[in-house]
C-alpha cells in the first residue's frame, strides 16, 4: 500500500555521565581526580534515498530514537559516542513540525539534514580540579537529546503530471510513453497510488506522474478524494486526458477542473494540454462532434491512442514545447 504521509517522534541520544574517578596506583597514594568525560549522544538525521518509495516504514512504526552515548571512565577514558540514526525518505518529502510549520522541503537525492541533536556528553571531574578543590567529588551529567514529533509529508517530483477521470487511459499513457509499468485494467480506479515514469528516448529526462482518484466530488472526499493532488503540485504542466468514449467529454472536462480549482488556486494557474484518448476505439463522425464540441468550449485537445501509439510523438512534442 502506498503511503505518503506519516507522524512520527523522534529522539536524539542522551550524552553519556562524566566519571568520578581518582588515581589509584602504587606509590602514588594521592593521585589526583581521573574521571573521564561521557560520549556524545547519536543525532537523528534525515537523509533523502532516491530507492525510497513512499512512507510505509513510518506508518508500521511511529517511534525512532538515536543511541546513547556511553558513561566516562576512570583513568580519563571518555565514553564512546552514540550512533547516529538515519531515517530515509524519498525525493520530495516534506518535514512538517507540531506547530504545521514547514520545517524543510528536501528535494535533492542525498541531501541529509539533522532533525534532531544529540545531547553532550558530561564532563568527568577531572576538569574540576583547582588550587582550592584539589579532589572535586563531581561531575558533570549528559544532556538529553532533542525529541520532536514531526509528520512526514510526500510530494512527487515530477516534470508533468496526468490528470483525468477515471479509466480515461492514464496509465496506459504513462506506460506506453515511460519506462513505467502500472497496473492496468479495465475497471475504475485501477490505479491507487501515484506513479511516476520517464519518457523514453530523449535525450532530457522528463518525468511523469499518473495521479489516480479523481471524481466529481474528490474535495470532498468522494471516490479517492483529492489527498494525491498534492503529487501534481511541483509539476510544470498538467496533461489532462479525456476518455474519447465518454458521451459528454466538455462536462468529463470541467468536472476535473472543477476539482483542481477546488483543491488549489495555484494548481489551476498550472500549463495545461488536453489529450482526447482512445480515438482508435470510437466511429469517425462521433470523434468529429466531440471534438467540435471541445473545441467550442474553446479545448484545443491533442488526438491519441495510446493504446496504437497514434499521434504520441505530437503529444511529446508539446510537453517539450511546454517544459
Amino acid at each position: 500500500m502506498f503511503i505518503d504521509e506519516a507522524e512520527i517522534y523522534l529522539k536524539a541520544g542522551k550524552g553519556g555521565d562524566g566519571s568520578v574517578s581518582f588515581r589509584r596506583e602504587k606509590y602514588i597514594p594521592k593521585g589526583g581526580p581521573d574521571g573521564g568525560d561521557g560520549g556524545n549522544g547519536g543525532d537523528v538525521i534525515i537523509l533523502v534515498d532516491n530507492h525510497s518509495h513512499g512512507l510505509a516504514l513510518y506508518n508500521r512504526e511511529k517511534s525512532f530514537q538515536a543511541e546513547n552515548g556511553v558513561n566516562g571512565a576512570g583513568q580519563k577514558k571518555s565514553g564512546k559516542a552514540g550512533e547516529d540514526l538515519i531515517l530515509k525518505v524519498p525525493a520530495g518529502t516534506q518535514l512538517i513540525n507540531s506547530k504545521g510549520e514547514l520545517i524543510a522541503d528536501l528535494t535533492e537525492e542525498n541531501k541529509e539534514m539533522i532533525i534532531a541533536k544529540g545531547g553532550n556528553g558530561g564532563w568527568g571531574n577531572q576538569h574540576f580540579a583547582s588550587s582550592i578543590k584539589q579532589t572535586p567529588k563531581w561531575s558533570k551529567a549528559g544532556l538529553k537529546g532533542e525529541s520532536l514529533k514531526l509528520r512526514l509529508l510526500l510530494k512527487s517530483i515530477a516534470d508533468v503530471g496526468l490528470i483525468g477521470l477515471p479509466n480515461a487511459g492514464k496509465s496506459t499513457l504513462l506506460a506506453v510513453l515511460s519506462n513505467a509499468h502500472p497496473k492496468i485494467a479495465d475497471y475504475p480506479f485501477t490505479t491507487l497510488e501515484p506513479n511516476l515514469g520517464t519518457i523514453k528516448n530523449i535525450e532530457r529526462n522528463i518525468i511523469l506522474a499518473d495521479i489516480p482518484g479523481l471524481i466529481a466530488g474528490a474535495s470532498l472526499g468522494k471516490g479517492l478524494g483529492d489527498k494525491f493532488l498534492r503529487h501534481i503540485e511541483r509539476t510544470t504542466i498538467v496533461v489532462h486526458v479525456i476518455d474519447a468514449n465518454s458521451d459528454d467529454p466538455v462536462r468529463d472536462y470541467k468536472v476535473i477542473r472543477k476539482e483542481l480549482k477546488d483543491f488549489s488556486k495555484e494548481l489551476i494557474k498550472k500549463k495545461e494540454l488536453v489529450v482526447l484518448n482512445k480515438i482508435d476505439s470510437v466511429p469517425e463522425e462521433d470523434l468529429k462532434t466531440k471534438v467540435s464540441a471541445l473545441r467550442k468550449s474553446r479545448i484545443r485537445p491533442i488526438l491519441i491512442s495510446a493504446a496504437t501509439h497514434k499521434n504520441l510523438d505530437e503529444l511529446v512534442e508539446n510537453i517539450l514545447k511546454n517544459i
